[in-house]
């Protein structure tokens, strides 16, 4: 955790409400003037569509049906750990983005399923936010859960009536 330098993680699978959550702190920053860098948890997946693809057809035909993008094999912990460390340090970091969609893909004059290149995230922000499944991991290796303040878990409300 990082008083100069803060992290807000919001973590949760698809369809809990991340979205909602995000939203509602977008509109936060934008009437409070923060300058936030935005870092969506896709960015650090291992493969991008088409080498996961690949990588999954393999996997099942060595009898893996689990591969996913949920686990440590598939993702760069390290790296997420890594940012979440010298942002709080320094405010610096690097990023990527993963391009979900043609909309997205086109400024970049890249295919939907890639990544950008890596590069600097904006200078002088005032907190970085984080979006995604891994903003509270904590491996043998990595403990990405302590470096963000607030750290906010999204789960689905299920209404079974």
């Amino acid at each position: 955790m990082s008083i100069k330098h803060p992290i807000i993680a919001i973590t949760g699978s698809s369809g809990a409400g991340t979205t909602s959550v995000i939203r509602t702190f977008e509109n936060v920053f934008q009437r409070e003037k923060v300058k936030a860098a935005i870092i969506e948890g896709d960015s650090l997946h291992c493969y991008d569509c088409l080498e996961m693809r690949k990588k999954a057809a393999e996997a099942e035909k060595q009898g893996d049906k689990n591969l996913s993008h949920f686990g440590p094999s598939t993702n760069l912990f390290a790296e997420l750990e890594a940012l979440f460390r010298t942002y709080g340090e320094t405010g610096n970091g690097r990023h990527r983005k993963y391009l979900h969609d043609a909309d997205e893909a086109a400024p970049y004059k890249q295919d939907p399923g890639t990544f950008t290149p890596w590069e600097d995230l904006p200078v002088s922000t005032d907190l970085l936010f984080y979006e995604g499944l891994h903003g509270a991991v904590v491996t043998p290796e990595v403990n990405i859960a302590k470096h963000p303040d607030p750290l906010i878990g999204v789960v689905p409300v299920i209404n079974l009536e």
